[in-house]
Parts: structure tokens; sequence; C-alpha cells
């Protein structure tokens, strides 16, 4: 039967994006098959430090090498430089010229977490603890009784630094924070959400035992905590004021869902990102503009220090680019492009009233393309401009990748920022693509394997 008028003016004018699975359902074995080394990311790199280790590891299998700027460089070579441990650049040269402008895809490698404070461990009524400090925006009351892992680097008082990992091995202990049980909890059900556990609850058990003794010893079950970090890796109570350790989730990237569609691990914001910017740019080979993969670290806490977006680290890389090539490094900025590659908030149904529908991204719609985040007007946005949109868009509808649009929710009901206005300030003109996330921040993200490797696909297609 002939369409009517209206119906031909519907399909012509009118559009909607389209469920992935309905519309590609061969893409999900290719997406089955991509996320086997993203779940492998997810769980060797649960730190910032993790990850840069597994990307430096990633880059020198396919040839990269450190930046050298006093060599010359043709189409084709791929360099790599480290910030100090936490973060890292990666660049494949192209065949035009740098003043051009380059590719920039710039991802963060810090996830919500908690910090152990400079002097962590105590003793209260025969229980040893950590004290910490919770880093970036969580909430506070989903990290209690979770089983957690201990990541970081000890520096000891000789210099020597020491790894520490401990409860990711099959056999390992695991940490914990405790909560009150339901039947003692009835002043606790009268605290706002926010405050079900209070940052200063936030305290890791890490043992129960006292060290036995002739003498009478002060603080017996902490001492043998200390007694058993010391005896693996040879620090005191004082090395702990030389450290960066963190407690994170123990669990490991697992398929969610009877059909397995979904992935849910903890840190997949924004190292879902940080995994497919990787994996296009090793796949870049000639492009045609010199590609710049940026896996940065401090997003969560506004990406100051000196291995956050908010300093000078990757304009001082792209300069040397520049002086390699004998280019004006002013030029290449201002011709330069970025995604500023984060993720989104998923439409959840259960909560359906802080989003907008039509404006929302969807899992299993593919990677969402945000033109501003920030908070009520806008505020601590890049807002990017149409003639960007319409060049990534572009290039994504020639390559095939299922994408979406969407906000960070409703209006006024919250927001967030990322690393955009950050490379706006170079010059550059940047706008916001990622994949979309359920249960953003929390110790068990979900995300769609399909837009995770549409993601990938878009970024590839980003430095073709």
């Amino acid at each position: 039967m002939d369409k009517t008028i209206g119906q031909k003016l519907q399909d012509e004018l009118t559009f909607k994006f389209p469920h992935i699975g309905k519309e590609a359902p061969e893409q999900t074995e290719e997406a089955e098959m991509f996320c086997q080394g993203y779940k492998r990311f997810l769980d060797n790199g649960k730190t910032e430090r993790e990850c840069v280790r597994e990307a430096v590891a990633m880059l020198e299998m396919q040839g990269y090498v450190p930046f050298d700027s006093t060599k010359s460089y043709r189409p084709g070579d791929k360099v790599y430089q480290v910030n100090r441990g936490k973060a890292i650049l990666a660049t494949t040269f192209g065949t035009q010229g740098l003043e051009k402008g380059i590719r920039i895809n710039g991802a963060h490698i810090d996830s919500p977490r908690l910090d152990l404070k400079p002097n962590p461990v105590y003793e209260k009524n025969d229980l040893a603890y950590f004290k910490t400090h919770y880093y970036g925006g969580i909430r506070k009351y989903q990290w209690a009784t979770t089983p957690l892992s201990m990541h970081g680097v000890i520096i000891k008082k000789s210099g020597e630094i020491i790894e520490v990992n401990i409860g990711e091995k099959d056999g390992d202990p695991v940490f914990c924070i405790t909560d009150l049980l339901p039947h003692l909890a009835a002043d606790q059900n009268e605290r706002k959400l926010r405050d079900g556990l209070k940052g200063e609850e936030l305290n890791v058990v890490i043992g129960s035992l006292p060290f036995n003794d002739d003498a009478e010893i002060k603080e017996p079950v902490k001492l043998m905590a200390l007694k058993l970090l010391n005896d693996r890796f040879g620090i005191t109570e004082a090395d702990f004021l030389r450290a960066e350790i963190e407690m994170v989730p123990a669990q490991k990237a697992s398929d969610v869902g009877l059909d397995r569609s979904i992935i849910g691990a903890y840190g997949q914001d924004d190292r879902v990102c940080a995994y497919t910017a990787l994996m296009a740019e090793i796949d870049a080979v000639k492009p045609e503009y010199t590609t710049l993969t940026i896996l940065a670290d401090k997003e969560e806490v506004g990406s100051d220090g000196n291995t956050g977006l908010n300093s000078h680290f990757v304009l001082h890389f792209i300069e040397d680019l520049a002086e390699v090539a004998h280019a004006n490094v002013r030029t290449v900025l201002r011709n330069s492009m970025c995604l500023s590659s984060d993720v989104n908030a998923a439409y959840d149904p259960t909560f359906a009233s802080v989003y907008e529908e039509r404006n929302a991204c969807y899992l299993n719609k593919g990677c969402v393309l945000t033109k501003y985040t920030g908070v009520r007007g806008k505020a601590g946005s890049n807002d990017a401009s149409a003639e960007l949109m319409a060049k990534v868009i572009a290039m994504m509808d020639k390559e095939g990748v299922y994408w979406q649009i969407g906000e960070l929710g409703a209006v006024d009901q919250g927001g967030g920022g990322t690393i955009a206005k950050y490379v706006a300030a170079m010059d550059v003109d940047v706008v916001d693509l990622g994949v979309p996330i359920l249960s953003m921040h929390s110790p068990f993200e979900l995300s769609s394997k399909l837009d995770v490797y549409n993601t990938y696909k878009a970024f590839k297609a980003f430095y073709k």
C-alpha cells in the first residue's frame, strides 16, 4: 500500500535515533569481540597509574616509541609521552603539514574513589582501620559493604618505590567499609540520603587480630596490621606520608543481563573513552591529520594539578610537535579539532523525572554527542558551535557510525563538566563525545557493548 502524503512527510521531515540491535544486529558479535579487550583494560587499570602502564604496553606493542623533540618524524611515525606516570599522550604523524591542524581526542583515566589520608592507620575497640578521603563525586552510601582493593605506590625513606596491589588476585584478602544493620538504623534512617554515610565514616576495616607479646602493647591490632604490611612490602607507618594509595571496588568487569549486552564495572567513567580512544589511535595508519590522543588525570576534581588538563602539559607537547615540524603553534591550534571524550548519563526509566526524554541519551543507540555540559544556564560548559557539530556528524555518518544526541539530565536538575573548556581555552574547536552510562560514579557502572563499539568507530572516523 502506498504511503499517504502525511506518512511521506513524516519520513522526510522527522527523525528518530534507531536501536542498533534492531537496525544492525550483525554488530552484536563485533561489539562482543571488541569489548573483550576493553574488559581486560578495566581489570588491569583501576587507577590512573595502572591505566598509563597498560597504555604504554599497548602502544609499544604497536611500534610507538617515546617522543624525542630533537628528532624529525615522517607520516605514519608513532610516538608517546608519559606525564609523571599519571597521564599519557600518543601521536601518529599525518600526511598533512601540522599547520593544517591536528585531530585531538582527550579522555580521562581518573575515576571517583577513596584515597587514604596521609596518616591513615588507626585502631578503635580492637579493630584496625584506614582513614580515607573521598575523591570526586561519589554517593558515599554506595561504598559501604562493597569489597574494596588497595592500589597505589609508597615511596620508602630510601627512595625505593613500592607498588601496592591487594585484593585483585585470587586468594587475596579484600577490604570493606561497614554499615549499620537495619535493626539499629532508626536514627541513621532520618538522615538525608547524601549523609547516609558521612565522609568521616568511610573507614576501611583492615584487621581484627592483635599482635601477641609478653609486654603490654598499646594498640595491638594496629600493630599486627602494620607488621603484615611490613612483612609484605617492607614499609612502616611513616611511609604512608610518602604514598598515594587508592581504595577501589575489588570486583572484575562482568557481563550484565541474560543477553550479556551490558558491561558492569568500576571506572567506566571515563576509561571506556580512554580505551576506545587508544584503540582508534593505534589503528591510525598514516592519517591525513596528525593525531593526538590524551589520557589525562584529575578530571573528576576539576582537571587541576600538573597531570590534569587545566595545566600546560598538553600545550607544551603540541609546542614541541610544532617545533619539530617547523610550524607556527598558534596556527596549529587554531586549525585543530578536538573530541572531549567523556561519558554521559544514559536515560534510566526508574528515575525518569531527572531526564528530558527528547534530549536524553539511551543504551544501544550509539555514542552520544553532547553539544554542551555545565550546570544551570550552561555555566562551566564549552558549548560547541553548529559548524563543529556539522563536521563531526558528517564524519560519523560517512563511516556508518551509530550516534545520538544527549544532555546531562533535565535543566536545573544538576549537571557536570568535562575537559572540553580547557581544550577550548587553547583556541581549539572542541565537542564532547562518549558513551551513555547507567549508575555513573557508582562502584559498578553499566555500559552497552554496542555503544562502546560505536564510540570506537566514531573515534576511528575522526582520526581517518
